[in-house]
């Protein structure tokens, strides 16, 4: 497994996104803990989470239990960057709400603490930006918390340029992560890859494959990635993955998974080398 940087810490060039073990349609508790653990045996470093991810209201924090369980119960569990995020919520109604309040968002870094069992956060990432408060507020509650060693290091999520910045300059140039949605579907976080590129800052999109319901559908609905991936003998996934990872080296992908096999096909994207043509005929798909 091919590695890139998070900060100061070196994690696998594909992380995993673990939402979908944890949302609607999840799977049982058997299949997710095998995915996890196929993670870790592929060489992933990186799991990326949040309190937000569960179903119903007296679940909150449902995603965060689940990995920490997997990573207590693998030999390899220590050695995972655990990415979580707080700033947004799950009333248990098949709703997403906003709370960026700095009281919000120190009790979520608690909770999430006490869940994930240990003493600091590896990263921790404000998950979207909440029009009722102030986004310098938001982003002080994590300078805060960064301070005060709950967390090791400091991310934002679904950002613009503007918004990275500004993070940047309240956190004193300690941020290190920014994941936004990024896919062949979805090419408007361009400018912010760009801009963390220019910062040395871990761009880590999310959905990279288009989401949990249109990710199967990939090849069929962009066929430049479909006929690389004829001519290459892997599957169009990989190849996306690829693409991303050939667009700078601070690009991590944290495709989402809920079973075994689709994590090491992902995970299996770092081997594979696009040429300068490919990359240049996938940039224009």
């Amino acid at each position: 497994m091919h590695t890139r940087r998070i900060g100061d810490v070196e994690v696998s060039a594909i992380g995993l996104g673990a939402m979908p073990m944890s949302i609607e349609g999840r799977p049982d508790e058997e299949r997710s803990l095998a995915t996890l653990h196929a993670a870790l045996d592929a060489g992933v470093t990186l799991i990326d989470t949040a309190d937000a991810y569960h179903l119903h209201a007296d679940e909150v924090g449902h995603n965060e239990t689940l990995i920490a369980k997997a990573l207590a119960s693998h030999e390899r569990g220590g050695e995972v960057l655990v990415a979580t995020k707080g700033g947004h919520l799950r009333p248990g109604d098949g709703s997403w709400t906003l709370d960026g309040s700095p009281r919000h968002l120190r009790e979520a870094c608690e909770a999430s603490l006490r869940r994930l069992g240990v003493e600091a956060i590896g990263l921790y990432q404000f998950h979207r930006p909440d029009p009722k408060v102030d986004y310098a507020e938001s982003v002080g509650a994590v300078r805060d918390l960064l301070d005060e060693g709950k967390i090791r290091m400091a991310g934002i999520s679904n950002a613009n340029p503007e918004q990275i910045r500004q993070a940047q300059e309240i956190l004193g140039g300690r941020l290190v992560a920014v994941q936004n949605q990024f896919s062949p579907a979805f090419r408007s976080s361009e400018p912010e890859l760009r801009l963390c590129d220019e910062l040395g800052i871990a761009f880590l999109p999310w959905s990279p494959l288009g989401g949990i319901s249109k990710a199967g559908e990939l090849g069929s609905a962009h066929g430049a990635f479909a006929r690389i991936a004829e001519a290459r003998g892997v599957s169009p996934q990989r190849v996306c993955l690829a693409w991303m990872l050939a667009k700078s080296p601070v690009v991590v992908p944290i495709p989402g998974a809920s079973r075994p096999e689709t994590i090491r096909d992902s995970a299996a994207a770092t081997d594979l080398v696009l040429t300068a043509d490919e990359v240049a005929e996938l940039d224009a798909a």
